[in-house]
């Protein structure tokens, strides 16, 4: 009934599974729990989309199928309490949770996924943002970064650099492993975005590549050292541009005559296109050029819209269009995972336990690796499709599934999706529910 093996949540989580079982981390004293179970499990709580770890707890404690449901689904031999699955994950690192990122990604590409996100010429658009994750006057580790305020109150805070593919006419979007903005061992400065940027971007060509990459960002984006990055890394790049922000760059070109292209669509919206060719990025680094692209939307009923980029891309007639949608697909990251995690059951911004060292960013890794299970799920799985197009919303979805594994055991993924998505197959309940094994 339309399962692709590997790109359905029961090989998703096999595939997971079999990735941390291949990592190297610190001896158990106590090996009740394994490292295996206690990643497992935390990965179930943004599975199952629960509210907290303690509701996790409640339950795990109080609806033995739970558990059940926790070795059926998740393949946990033995649960961890709240309090030992947060000790365990507390001294994890976060880079060791990259490889499941990368071997799904990889299915992605054997299975021709992929094919369908290239853009412009075959290349794959990953648009990047931060987001913060985390905020107390009280509550921090060591990893937290600072800020002082004039009256004296320390801020703690943790922030994340999140990647993700996109493309103009798809709304699933395909996250990569996030990079933590975090003090790291001993240091006693705040970690930034741009140095986090440099970490990811790095990262990624690396565990990547082959693969035909370009970046869209907004405009905290377009100075000379991130550029620079880009180009060492073999990245093209679409990046917003601002006048406020780049005098010099907008002063050169008002001397100059631009390529002028315009259309106006089937909606009767009017778009106007000025490209710039090897203009100088600024004042300071007046040697690295760049292409600049300016758009003006028009809609039919007047409303206008401005946009400005720079790029090394050639920008002529033919592709002016595509660069702008490209260069616009950028607020994918914020639209469509960002705000998913926030508002549609995934409580990215609900504290699941700090720690003292890495619990934080570990906790937000597992979250994104659940994200990206179920958007790939959405990409490829029919059964996933229809059970949550029967429902409606992602967040009543979510629901669903919380109240399907109280009710019964499932074996699969599959099982439990086909019984919210298709009522009219469903058997008859025994006893108190299902049972379905």
């Amino acid at each position: 009934m339309g399962v692709r093996k590997y790109l359905s949540a029961d090989g998703l989580i096999k595939i997971v599974q079999r990735s941390i079982q291949r990592e190297q981390f610190k001896d158990l004293k106590d090996p009740t729990y394994t490292w295996t179970d206690c990643i497992m499990s935390g990965l179930a709580v943004f599975g199952f989309k629960m509210p907290s770890l303690l509701q996790f707890e409640k339950d795990k404690d109080s609806e033995p199928w739970l558990r059940r449901n926790l070795r059926t689904l998740y393949g946990v031999g033995s649960a961890p309490s709240d309090t030992t699955m947060r000790e365990r994950l507390d001294i994890v690192f976060p880079k060791q949770l990259r490889r499941p990122y990368k071997k799904i990604f990889a299915y992605l590409q054997r299975g021709k996924v992929l094919e369908s996100y290239r853009y412009l010429g075959g290349y794959h658009i990953i648009s990047l943002d931060g987001t913060g994750q985390f905020s107390s006057d009280k509550v921090h580790c060591e990893c937290c970064c600072e800020k002082h305020h004039r009256n004296g109150r320390v801020e703690y805070y943790h922030h994340m650099l999140g990647a993700v593919l996109v493309h103009p006419e798809h709304r699933e979007v395909i996250p990569f492993a996030p990079e933590p903005i975090v003090k790291g061992d001993g240091e006693t400065k705040n970690d930034c975005e741009r140095n986090a940027a440099k970490r990811l971007l790095s990262d990624l060509r690396r565990e990547h590549p082959h693969l035909k990459v370009l970046i869209v960002e907004d405009g905290l984006a377009s100075n000379y050292p991130h550029l620079s990055l880009l180009d060492s890394l073999n990245m093209q790049y679409i990046i917003g541009v601002k006048q406020g922000d780049h005098a010099y760059l907008f002063d050169w070109i008002k001397d100059l005559k631009p390529i002028v292209y315009q259309q106006t669509d089937e909606q009767s919206t009017h778009h106007e296109f000025h490209a710039y060719s090897n203009v100088p990025l600024n004042d300071a680094h007046h040697n690295y050029r760049v292409n600049v692209l300016e758009y003006w939307e028009t809609k039919k009923d007047g409303r206008k819209q401005y946009f400005s980029w720079v790029t090394k891309l050639a920008l002529t007639p033919e592709n002016m269009y595509q660069v702008m949608r490209a260069g616009r697909a950028r607020w994918k990251i914020e639209n469509e995972t960002f705000n998913t995690l926030k508002n549609q059951g995934y409580n990215f911004q609900h504290n699941y336990g700090h720690g003292y060292k890495n619990l934080c960013s570990v906790m937000t890794m597992l979250m994104m690796l659940a994200f990206f299970i179920d958007q790939v799920q959405l990409l490829c799985c029919k059964v996933f499709q229809k059970a949550r197009k029967h429902v409606g919303t992602l967040s009543r979805f979510f629901e669903k599934i919380r109240n399907r594994i109280d009710l019964a055991v499932w074996d699969s993924w599959e099982h439990l999706l086909m019984f919210i998505g298709a009522p009219e197959s469903r058997p008859p309940p025994m006893g108190n529910g299902y049972i379905i094994a």
